[in-house]
C-alpha cells in the first residue's frame, strides 16, 4: 500500500514568503516521474483542494506540490492592487522561482478555474520543461455566464456568514482576496483578457476538465483548451469544482492521462 509523505514549508521569493505543501508518495518511482504542480483558483488556498491532492499522489505516484499565490491563505500579504497581468505574471514569473526553489526540474502544470489559466501560461512560457498541463474548470477568455456568476458571488459575499467562512482560510486578507477576484474580472479593462497567444504556444499533451454544469464557464472553454492538443472531458452532473464534486472521477482521469506521460 503507496503512504503519503505530507510536508509544509514557506519559501522565501524575493521579499515575500509563500506557503507550500508537498505529498510524496512512498512508491521508489516517483523520482523518475515529473511532479504536479497545483494551482489554485480565485478563492483558492492549499487547504481547499482538501483530500484531492493527497489522493492524487496515491493514484499517479507522483509527488504533488500546492501553493498558496501571494495575497492568498498562508502566504504573505500582497504589497498592493492585482495587476489585468497576473495570469501572465504567474506563470512567467513566479513558477519558475517556486519550482527552482522546490528543486523541481521537470512537472505537470494542473489548475483550477483561473489557475488553469495560469498553467495554460505556465506550459506555453515553459515548454521544455512542462511534461503535460491539466485544467479543471479553466476560462480562456471573457464570457458573460462568468460575469454573471460572479456578481451572484458578489451579493453572496454581503452575507456575514460567507464572508466568515472566507476569512478561515485568508484571515485578515480576506477583504483583498475578494477584490482580487470581484473587482478584476468585473473591470472594464479586463474585458479583453483572452489565452489566444499561450493556447497557440503549448506543445504538451493536454487534458481539459470540465463540469457540465459550471456556473462560471461554458464547455467552450475545455473544447478550446483541448483543440488539437489533447482531450476535453466534460463530467456530467458536475460544477466548478470538480476536484470536491466528484474527486474519484477526477483523480482516475488524471491517474490515466499522466500513465503515458
Amino acid at each position: 500500500m503507496t503512504t503519503i509523505d505530507q510536508r509544509d514549508a514557506l519559501l522565501r521569493l524575493g521579499e515575500h514568503e509563500l506557503f507550500t505543501r508537498s505529498w510524496t508518495p512512498s512508491d521508489p518511482e516517483h523520482d523518475r516521474r515529473a511532479p504536479v504542480l497545483l494551482l489554485h483558483d480565485s478563492l483558492g488556498c492549499v487547504e481547499l483542494w482538501r483530500s484531492f491532492p493527497q489522493k492524487l499522489a496515491a493514484a499517479t505516484g507522483r509527488r504533488v506540490v500546492a501553493y498558496d499565490r501571494l495575497g492568498f491563505g498562508r502566504s504573505d500579504p500582497h504589497p498592493g492592487k492585482l495587476g489585468l497581468d497576473f495570469v501572465a505574471d504567474e506563470g512567467h514569473s513566479v513558477i519558475p522561482q517556486l519550482c527552482d526553489r522546490l528543486g523541481i526540474g521537470d512537472f505537470v502544470a494542473c489548475g483550477h478555474s483561473v489557475g488553469g489559466g495560469m498553467a495554460i501560461e505556465t506550459a506555453a512560457r515553459w515548454p521544455q520543461r512542462c511534461r503535460a498541463l491539466v485544467t479543471i474548470a479553466a476560462q480562456t477568455f471573457i464570457e458573460e455566464m462568468t460575469l454573471a456568476g460572479i456578481r451572484v458571488a458578489e451579493r453572496d459575499f454581503q452575507d456575514p456568514d460567507n464572508l466568515a467562512r472566507l476569512a478561515r482560510y485568508h484571515g485578515d486578507k480576506t477583504p483583498w482576496v475578494l477584490d482580487a477576484w470581484i473587482g478584476t474580472w468585473l473591470s472594464p479593462a479586463f474585458a479583453d483578457w483572452a489565452l489566444d497567444r499561450p493556447l497557440a504556444g503549448m506543445r504538451c499533451p493536454v487534458l481539459a476538465v470540465h463540469g457540465e454544469d459550471d456556473e462560471y464557464g461554458s464547455t467552450r472553454h475545455p473544447r478550446r483548451i483541448a483543440e488539437g492538443r489533447g482531450e476535453a472531458l466534460i463530467l456530467p452532473g458536475v460544477g466548478h469544482v470538480p476536484h470536491r464534486e466528484a474527486e474519484s472521477a477526477l483523480v482516475k482521469a488524471i491517474a490515466g492521462f499522466l500513465a503515458a506521460i
